[in-house]
Parts: structure tokens; sequence; C-alpha cells
């Protein structure tokens, strides 16, 4: 698809170049302090409206539906947060038996955006467990064989089953067979693909649209060349016909009514960017980061399984605590994506150049520690479910410390991000093995239910 059209970007910098007086809004009327101000926008006449688009973003999306290979896709401004909210409310509309409060089935490892969600729309939460050891808070391996042991056992069946693909350490899951095992059930398959956009267009399409997903969301600005905030809902060829009708509703119900045109017009130029050279220059990323991983493999460092475009260092298996290895890396100038105790995770896309990737071998250097590895993070017990997100969430609240939580309901997850996954989450009880956990992660205080 060459040629790709930038609908949103030609209408912004024709309007920037018109010398109109701009008695609209934003205040800064294009005059510039930061020096975009000329393009930033908002809905005036032919500017469309995003959340009944029927013009430029109407067609720009068209164009990257035709990209992602989706039946429709929405843009959103304000991130994958906001799609994975429209994707539950989407669910939740186009359930058929309401006989019964909603339950959503999702693997543990979700983000924070999820739970959130369901308090908000009052929707409880069946939990998928890792089913293989070691524990880790950013993952949670599930099976085509787990998922359909628990849908069997279920009196009711979930409004839909939700999981996270990639994860924060770029873990994969089956997608397709977990699909096929969710749509066996009739059950709609939500997939979390904040940190996989660029799946779409490896030489084996990966994307979980590709593999089954009946809804599916993509933070553009984690792995593309797109502003930050700017992500994709995607809507698959074969899902419910009720999800296109639904679906910008739900978008609209958690969007602002002034979503952000610079970031609009990055997605639009993100589909040319795609429509042209980039898989080939996604294959010659990938083939950089694996000779880049071996060599530091040579140099003593363990690396964790993950997506092509992660470099995930096994700080725990390489004899180190990730936070130690994340200062290490600073001292060398280079900034890490994400660290925890045992994990520390580089990201990397096309636009990563060769002086980077040395950058990032050399500060890492020869481990002095190899062969010395060190204990890692306690295992997480499910614990007792007490009352819906929605109740916890609302209830009166207090802060208390961790280490005098125990017994205590949790109100809020208190969880920073990245990777914004909750150790414990809305409506459970604290129980004393839950605390270790809490305080391997740095956690110290808690909301709780007063």
């Amino acid at each position: 698809m060459t040629g790709m059209e930038t609908p949103i970007y030609d209408f912004c910098t024709a309007y920037a170049e018109s010398g109109t007086v701009r008695l609209h809004m934003p205040g800064h009327k294009g005059q510039p302090l930061l020096g975009i101000e000329a393009l930033d926008l908002t809905e005036i006449r032919g500017a469309d409206s995003l959340y009944e688009a029927e013009g430029i973003i109407a067609r720009s999306e068209k164009n990257a539906a035709g990209l992602f290979g989706s039946g429709a896709t929405l843009y959103s401004t304000e991130g994958s947060s906001q799609c994975i909210r429209a994707m539950v409310m989407t669910a939740l509309l186009c359930r058929t038996d309401r006989s019964h409060r909603p339950v959503i089935l999702a693997a543990r490892n979700a983000h924070k955006t999820f739970l959130q969600a369901c308090a908000l729309l009052d929707c409880d939460v069946r939990w998928l467990w890792p089913e293989t050891p070691p524990y880790s808070l950013c993952r949670c391996p599930v099976t085509a064989k787990g998922l359909e042991r628990v849908l069997s056992s279920m009196e009711t069946l979930p409004a839909a089953v939700f999981v996270t693909s990639p994860d924060y350490l770029g873990g994969e899951l089956p997608i397709k067979e977990l699909a096929e095992t969710a749509h066996r059930f009739g059950i709609p398959f939500l997939v979390d693909n904040a940190h996989g956009a660029y799946l779409r267009f490896l030489p084996e399409d990966r994307h979980p649209l590709t593999l089954g997903a009946d809804l599916c969301c993509d933070s553009a600005h984690k792995t593309l060349p797109a502003l930050t905030g700017a992500a994709y809902l995607h809507i698959g060829k074969n899902a419910p016909e009720e999800f296109f009708e639904n679906a910008r509703r739900a978008m609209a119900y958690f969007g602002s009514t002034s979503p952000s045109y610079l970031i609009l017009q990055s997605l639009d130029l993100v589909n040319r960017y795609l429509a042209e050279a980039y898989p080939e220059k996604l294959l010659h990323c990938i083939r950089r980061l694996s000779a880049w991983k071996l060599a530091v493999t040579e140099n003593g460092w363990q690396l964790g399984e993950s997506d092509p475009l992660k470099m995930t260092v096994d700080a725990a298996a390489s004899g180190w605590h990730g936070h130690d290895l994340a200062r290490r890396l600073r001292q060398g100038g280079v900034e890490c994506e994400y660290a925890d105790p045992d994990f520390v995770v580089l990201m990397a896309t096309p636009e990563t150049s060769d002086s980077d990737l040395a950058a990032a071998k050399a500060a890492l250097g020869d481990n002095p520690r190899k062969g010395h590895p060190r204990s890692t993070a306690p295992t997480l017990l499910p614990p007792e479910s007490v009352c819906s997100p929605r109740e916890a969430a609302f209830a009166p609240g207090e802060w208390v410390e961790v280490r005098h939580a125990a017994g205590r309901i949790l109100a809020d997850a208190n969880v920073s991000c990245p990777p914004a996954v909750p150790v414990a989450v809305s409506g459970e009880r604290i129980g004393a093995d839950t605390i270790p956990v809490l305080e391997y992660y740095g956690i110290t205080k808690l909301w709780v239910v007063k």
C-alpha cells in the first residue's frame, strides 16, 4: 500500500498556512511557545470530530484498518488506557445473558486500567492465574487447556476473556489457541496488545487480530514512531456485529471531548510510515537486536524470552538486583524502560541506532556476577475476594502501611506505571502471605477500606 494519504495532517498543515484568524480554541492561537502550536487545532469546520468521525479522521482510521487488517480501527489520543476501558464497556454492552452480575475472565497480570474499568462499570473479575513458575508481577502464562478447564468449571460464562500479550517483560501468550478456545464457548476474546502494534508487520504476522482477537488495543507510541498517547482500538473482522455498533460510543465515554490533534496527526503520518518500507526496517532492526542479544549473553548476562523488540535482562539469574542493574546502565548513559527486582527491560525500534545498541552493550559490560543467581519474588497465592471491585473502590478508605495491612480489604491498587500491574486488587483481603510480595516490589502503603 504505497502513496498513502494523510488527510488529518494535510488539513492541519493547510490551515496553519492559510493565515486564518483563530478566534477559537486553543488559547495559544497558533503562536509559538513550543514551536508546534500552528498544527495544534480543535474540532473546527472541516477538522472532523473523533467520536463522530465522518470526514478526515474517518478516512485516516480506514487507512489504519487496511494496514492492520481489522474490521474497523478507532483512534485514541489517550493511550491504550482509553481503549481498555472501551473494550470492557463494549463487551458488557453486548452480552446476551443479563440474568446475573457481569464477570470477565482475565489473566492476573492485567493493567490497572482494566481494574478501574471494571470498578466503574460494576463488573466482577475472575482471575486466570499463572500456570508455570516462577512468579513475576508482570507475567501470567496461560494455556488453551488451562482456559478451557476454567471456562468448563464456571456456572455462568463470562462476558469476555481478557489477556495481556505481549506483557511488560515481552512474554507472548498462545493467542490463536486461546482465541479458538474462547470462541468454542461463544465468548469474545479481548487482548491488551499495547506493546505489540508492530507484530502485524513481521514476516510471520503475529498480531492478535490476525490470530483471532475480537477486540484489541495497540499503543502506537510504544513501538511505532507516534507521539505519546497515540493508540488504536481494533475490532476483528469476525467480531460480533454489536461491537462495531458500540465501540466508538464506548470510546467517547472515556475520552476527552478535546482530543489532541497533534497526536491524531502522528497516527495519520504513521499510516504512511507503515505503508512504505516499515516491514524491511523492522526485519533489519530485529536482526541487529539478535546480534546484540548474542553478544551480551557471551558477556555473561542472562536474557529472558521476549517479543522481538524487547531486550529483557534476567537480572536475578545474572546475580543482580534489577534496580542496581538499572543504575549501572544509567551510569553508562542508558535509561531502561522498566526495572523491578528480577528484570530490566530495554525496548528498541527501527529508530534505535547501532550506536545506541553499542552504548547499551558497553554500559552492561562484562557481568562480574555471572554464575551467582539470586533468589526471585515470593509466589503470590490467590487472595480471598471479599466484595466487588466497585464496592471496594467506592468505599471510604484510608492509607495503612503494608506491614500493618494483613486482614484489611484493598480499596484501590497502589502501583506506578510502569508496569501498572497490581499485586492485589480492589475487593481482595490482604493475607499475611501477600505482604512479602508487596514489600518485594517496593509497595509500602495501601489504600484500604475503612
